[in-house]
């Protein structure tokens, strides 16, 4: 057997391992969703209910906004803290909420203007005063385009065991209307939803920041909320100060519902080119495995990987394979949303077959991109996930 032919065989098993590996992901994303997803929460004496500080740093108004910040004035749990933070005194979020504070005076409520800054990442420097004020010991940080259930909080609390020490919320999409908003909610549902539930299964930092509960003595030990402002992913940092210390980081039942405002699917895109670049910033091998983690791209390698190992038809394989991966994530998707999607299957069709098609585009798009803009600031990312917001130079 000639170097080339045994090269060629290495190969083709490799890719072949790989495909394998993807069905197994997608195997225990289903398993584990349903097994995990939409439980109740066990019930809970009261030395297990401690009081919880809830972050919400808020940058300026959308038209979803007021309804997701309410949600939490009406959360259903014994003892919570809400403290809002804004970045200056001009931010129109400032008169609204104010205005849930004087219409929920029984909800201890309060509100921090004005940043401290501890590094590039604006997020934390905006989160640094209501976290050194916070008067309970579980913390939990909350975007502003969440959408709160009032069991949410104590589901949250009831997977706070001793070796736990931060509870994520999947992410997910609340209803809304429109085209992007299916779109959007087919990401989520399917392959966010695969590798963050396959990833927790496993034992493998998957976090994202949207909606973390943490224990706030343990955070402090790793040098509390200002440590983490030179990186911009501070999500995944805060996750991996816990697992070095021997806390767990798991997933709760209900997923995180994002309802943001106006929307559009470039601007999806937008976001989803950052959030590659910030993957592949922190695990520079993502810059392989991630694509043959995708649809179309392993499907294509695998099938001509089989033909070669097993004389199949490459065609017969690669359609096979499309067929096979769209029924698993539609499979998935219900499980995520607990029951019927609100949109139809055609629509979903539509949209799954522009995520998978697309994906090449927002790798392209990721591997171009120079610098990250987030929130109106412009920031270079260096290996290991450490980020420097550029203030002078032309981008």
């Amino acid at each position: 057997m000639t170097i080339d032919r045994i090269l060629t065989l290495c190969t083709a098993g490799a890719i072949f391992i790989a495909w394998l590996v993807c069905w197994l992901s997608h195997t225990l994303a289903i398993l584990y969703g349903k097994w995990l997803l939409h439980r109740a929460p066990h019930d809970m004496s009261p030395e297990d209910q401690p009081g919880v500080s809830i972050i919400k740093p808020l940058t300026g108004v959308d038209p979803n906004l007021k309804t997701n910040l309410t949600t939490f004035f009406t959360i259903n749990y014994p003892a919570f803290e809400i403290l809002f933070s804004v970045q200056d005194e001009h931010d129109p979020a400032i008169l609204l909420v104010k205005s849930l504070m004087e219409a929920y005076p029984k909800v201890d409520a309060k509100l921090f203007i004005g940043v401290k800054s501890v590094g590039a990442n604006g997020k934390v420097n905006n989160m640094v005063k209501p976290y050194e004020a916070a008067k309970y010991d579980i913390v939990l940080i909350s975007d502003s385009g969440l959408h709160m259930r009032e069991s949410t909080l104590r589901g949250m609390m009831a997977c706070m065991t001793k070796k736990v020490g931060m509870v994520l919320q999947m992410p997910y999409v609340a209803d809304r209307e429109g085209f992007a908003a299916v779109y959007e909610k087919v990401y989520f549902g399917t392959m966010q939803a695969r590798n963050c539930l396959a990833a927790n299964c496993v034992g493998i930092n998957c976090s994202t920041g949207m909606s973390c509960l943490m224990r706030k003595d343990i955070l402090d030990e790793a040098g509390g909320m200002a440590s983490f402002g030179k990186y911009l992913a501070e999500d995944y940092f805060f996750a991996e100060a816990f697992s070095q210390r021997g806390y767990k980081c798991v997933l709760c039942p209900e997923p995180a519902l994002q309802n943001l405002g106006a929307y559009s699917v470039g601007e999806f895109h937008r976001r989803l080119i950052r959030w590659c670049h910030l993957r592949m910033s922190m695990l520079p091998t993502l810059i392989l495995l991630e694509p043959m983690s995708e649809c179309m791209i392993i499907g294509v390698f695998a099938s001509f990987a089989i033909q070669y190992l097993f004389d199949v038809s490459a065609l017969v394989v690669f359609l096979f394979h499309i067929l096979c991966w769209f029924l698993l994530d539609y499979s998935l998707i219900t499980i995520v949303e607990n029951g019927p999607l609100k949109f139809s299957k055609f629509e979903f069709l539509v949209a799954w077959l522009m995520r998978e098609l697309l994906v090449g585009y927002v790798f392209i798009q990721c591997h171009r991109l120079k610098h990250i803009t987030w929130r109106n600031k412009v920031y270079r990312l260096r290996w290991g996930g450490l980020a420097e917001e550029i203030k002078s130079e032309k981008v």
